[in-house]
């Protein structure tokens, strides 16, 4: 995970390193996500979400691009 001051050093960097742009995520946001994420960590439930609660999760801290999703396919190795 790297932090950025801005977007245009977000924009700088990418450009720099050649590399895409993806989806942005705010501290707040991050913040969000962590309180959900880790909810019940310290108790004997504690598990990791499956796909359709991670999708619910990530949409509820306003992360609804498809690059959220976990069953998109876009982390498919080529053949």
């Amino acid at each position: 995970m790297l932090l950025f001051r801005s977007e245009e050093h977000v924009d700088g960097w990418c450009r720099a390193h050649n590399i895409a742009r993806n989806p942005l995520v705010s501290l707040e946001q991050l913040w969000q996500l962590a309180l959900s994420w880790y909810s019940n960590r310290l108790t004997i439930e504690s598990r990791r979400p499956d796909a359709d609660e991670m999708v619910e999760i990530f949409a509820s801290v306003g992360l609804d691009d498809p690059f959220w999703n976990p069953k998109s396919d876009q982390w498919k190795k080529a053949d």
